[in-house]
């Protein structure tokens, strides 16, 4: 589940094929350079029937803002700022607290801060793929019967945190800005960035957990990461454009990005190292693969540009200086190789791995030699008002109550940052 750093990278490469081109603005009195990508991306996605070699905002750009303030705390953000400029508009959301993960330690974070009254959103990429979403029984949480899957476990959790007042987002975030000199706004210092919209925030929670992929990567991968390889279909696919592209991976993370780069590319090459037909046709135990949503499969099968590659393992990503060409594929039971050419490589393995997931930080935030989010008791980072709880702590203690520990602690921090207190306000109050 890699959440995706490189996609500024992606977007500032100039190559003589469809892939588009963005322009860095370096004029500090218009448009920054993060809303020039995101509105070139929001342009790319609209002009499906128009090829377009080269996109760049004028020196001149102009744009306008436009705020509506709410009463009602449940039903909508305290205000909502839109970014308009050409065919569409960004949304530009103000929240007391982001938090990016939806797993336990975010779930309990965000119940807890909004019941203290703060304005709470969680960003989460994709409920059913965390370690507790893929965990078939739960028989070490307290109070929970041990029939219960993990799944089921985390639905409650992000129910009742939405019944507090949560709004809850499924959303790829990219990339964050989490001081005021980087913000330019004295009261939203931190900056939350998503294809869809951008959230100003007064404190920021970081839960991503620790799923990140930690084996060795294909030949050719580490090379052209940033020019065809990419672990960010939701960032990068309005880039491939009736190109075709090669998506690697069984689980539900893999099938959900493919089927979002169908709107865009003319094929879709599904590789997978399993005998996926035989497993969707009920041949092998559906206990076996816990990290893929059959449903999802099928429907991602039916597309008519997509190309399913079963029993096939990912060898090479093949490039030059371009970007990506092909990737290198073995279907098994074969003594050779075969290149499929392509323009892009979506790489999501065959699972997850047990890296904590920061590469969306861009080193914003201090690390631990294993990757690990480096804390302080109060689950405070190094960068004032930025929190960090659960597996992305790199915690040798994976357990759920542990990471739903942490969001307590963190939102009490950050209820007693957010308000300048002296002592944290303990929660015993029932409503």
């Amino acid at each position: 589940m890699g959440y995706c750093y490189h996609t500024i990278q992606t977007a500032q490469l100039h190559h003589n094929n469809k892939r588009r081109h963005h322009k860095k603005n370096n004029n500090t009195t218009t448009m920054s350079s993060i809303q020039q990508f995101l509105l070139g991306l929001l342009l790319s996605s609209l002009t499906a029937t128009t090829t377009v070699s080269s996109f760049h905002l004028p020196s001149t750009a102009s744009f306008q803002i436009r705020t509506r303030h709410h009463a009602n705390k449940s039903s909508s953000p305290r205000s909502t700022s839109s970014l308009q400029m050409g065919l569409g508009e960004m949304e530009v959301l103000e929240y007391d607290v982001a938090i990016i993960g939806g797993g336990p330690a975010g779930c309990t974070c965000a119940l807890y801060t909004s019941r203290a009254d703060l304005k709470t959103i969680i960003l989460d990429k994709n409920p059913a793929t965390g370690a507790l979403a893929i965990t078939s029984h739960i028989a070490n949480y307290p109070g929970v019967d041990r029939t219960m899957s993990g799944g089921e476990l985390l639905d409650q959790m992000r129910v009742q945190a939405i019944q507090y007042g949560t709004r809850y987002e499924k959303a790829q975030v990219f990339m964050i800005d989490v001081k005021e000199e980087e913000t330019g706004d004295s009261t939203y210092t931190k900056c939350v960035y998503t294809p869809d919209f951008t959230i100003k925030a007064r404190s920021l929670v970081l839960a991503t957990g620790a799923m990140g992929r930690v084996g060795k990567p294909f030949p050719g991968e580490k090379e052209l990461l940033g020019s065809g390889v990419s672990y960010c279909a939701t960032c990068d696919g309005a880039f491939y454009r009736d190109s075709e592209v090669a998506v690697y991976g069984a689980s539900t993370e893999a099938i959900e990005e493919a089927m979002f780069l169908t709107k865009f590319a003319s094929t879709v090459h599904w590789v997978v190292p399993t005998d996926i037909e035989k497993e969707l046709q009920g041949g092998m135990d559906v206990e076996k693969n816990k990290i893929m949503d059959h449903d999802e499969a099928m429907q991602l099968m039916s597309c008519p540009n997509v190309k399913l590659w079963t029993k096939t393992k990912l060898v090479e990503v093949i490039g030059d200086f371009n970007g990506v060409t092909g990737v290198r594929v073995n279907h098994r039971g074969s003594d050779d190789d075969e290149v499929i050419p392509v323009e892009g490589a979506f790489i999501y393995g065959n699972g997850g791995g047990s890296k904590p997931i920061t590469d969306f930080c861009q080193s914003k935030v201090e690390l631990d030699e294993a990757g690990g989010v480096i804390v302080d008791e109060s689950m405070m980072t190094s960068v004032s008002g930025v929190y960090a709880v659960g597996d992305i702590r790199n915690t040798d203690y994976k357990q759920v109550v542990v990471a739903a520990s942490d969001g307590c602690i963190a939102a009490m921090a950050v209820e007693k940052f957010l308000n300048n207190r002296k002592m944290v306000k303990v929660d015993w109050i029932h409503r």
